[in-house]
């Protein structure tokens, strides 16, 4: 029995994680449950799975978490650094970092100084301190099993090769917008933004694919998670979302992974790797495909990819620039305050006015995120 931590359960992954928990009850428990506003849905969970604790980050809702666990065994907490601390309990076994943004290092960071294995969903932990990040899962024997459907594609594709990569080819649905021109796009709306054609994601994510920010910052992290220089690493737009990244290797042969648009899949891979568990999941029917098709991104139109290319190669703490930026960005595109185009603007303004820093340390790059919201 596997006991695992869900950091954002109440999100997209943490909720399709849970579906994958439900359906395996032999095999796991969990032991932790964390979000961040949401303690409504939060209490449910917990009545359901009977965790050892529970852990709101938004303080204000504590009152409202306790009382609705009161007449339970369940230990409620509050606070970003409960949700730390909780980290080191030996009684977990694997970690789900599933918080969206910048928010999810220090929980992740900590769980890998405690030597536990980390189901990471979290991309933006990788683009603001890889290196970092990566050191202390090796230093302190951690695995990080990425769960990104793309990153789990290529981490199955490695598995049993010895072989130098050559390069990554990392797919990419092309969001809802792919094909616009910078005319159309000046007038898309959030509800057009939030229409994903193949994906169920929570909003920052959905944003981030349709501006082809969230494939940049899946560039970065895949360079931290697998050691292939970023210029090793290509983008396909690949509409149907079928085949969810492959690796070429040195010979010229290339490995795929495929499989149907679920999250639950990947989710699933890292609770259970090394074996494969059955699965009630739809399978893949190739006769719903009359083809499958692959094609370069526009990034002239959706400059954010080149931003994150940009980013990676200048190094130092220009990612978690970028990064931060583009939190704050997504954000007031939901408030209403800025346009869809306007997001690359705003990133881009701030990785050419904000304090450049060659070789930060864990507490530079806190800092750089804090200046760079509030500039």
């Amino acid at each position: 029995m596997k006991r695992i931590a869900i950091l954002g359960s109440t999100g997209s992954i943490g909720t399709q994680a849970l579906n994958v928990v439900r359906r395996h009850r032999d095999l796991f428990s969990v032991e932790v449950l964390c979000a961040g506003t949401n303690a409504d849905l939060l209490a449910e969970q917990a009545l359901e799975f009977n965790p050892n604790a529970v852990v709101i980050a938004d303080e204000s809702k504590y009152a409202r978490l306790r009382d609705a666990l009161a007449h339970t065994d369940v230990k409620v907490f509050a606070g970003e650094s409960a949700m730390v601390d909780l980290m080191e309990m030996d009684s977990i076994d694997m970690v789900l970092a599933a918080i969206v943004g910048f928010a999810g290092l220090k929980p992740t960071l900590r769980a890998l100084e405690q030597g536990k294995p980390v189901a990471l969903a979290n991309k933006e932990t990788m683009v603001v301190a890889g290196s970092i990040v990566t050191a202390a899962a090796q230093r302190h024997r951690a695995p990080i099993l990425p769960v990104d459907s793309e990153h789990s594609a290529i981490f199955q594709c490695l598995v049993g090769e010895g072989s130098e990569v050559d390069k990554i080819l990392l797919t990419a649905s092309g969001g809802p917008f792919r094909g616009r021109s910078r005319e159309e796009l000046a007038q898309v709306t959030l509800a057009q933004t939030l229409n994903h054609p193949n994906w169920s994601m929570g909003r920052k994510v959905t944003i981030d694919s349709a501006t082809l920010m969230n494939k940049g910052l899946e560039v970065i992290e895949a360079k931290w998670l697998f050691g292939v220089p970023a210029e090793n690493i290509e983008v396909l737009v690949h509409p149907q979302s079928v085949v969810h990244s492959m690796v070429q290797f040195r010979d010229g042969s290339i490995k795929a992974q495929l499989g149907v648009p679920t999250m639950e899949t990947p989710i699933q891979y890292a609770f259970t790797f090394p074996d494969r568990v059955e699965s009630h999941l739809p399978r893949l029917d190739f006769h719903h495909y009359a083809s499958l098709t692959f094609e370069q991104p526009d990034r002239k139109t959706f400059r954010c990819l080149d931003l994150a290319y940009r980013a990676i190669a200048c190094g130092g703490n220009m990612p978690c620039i970028m990064n931060a930026a583009n939190e704050v960005a997504v954000q007031r595109f939901i408030d209403g305050s800025i346009g869809f185009l306007d997001i690359a603007d705003f990133v881009e303004h701030s990785m050419e006015s904000a304090a450049f820093i060659p070789n930060p340390t864990l507490e530079d790059l806190f800092q750089t995120d804090k200046t760079v919201r509030q500039q």
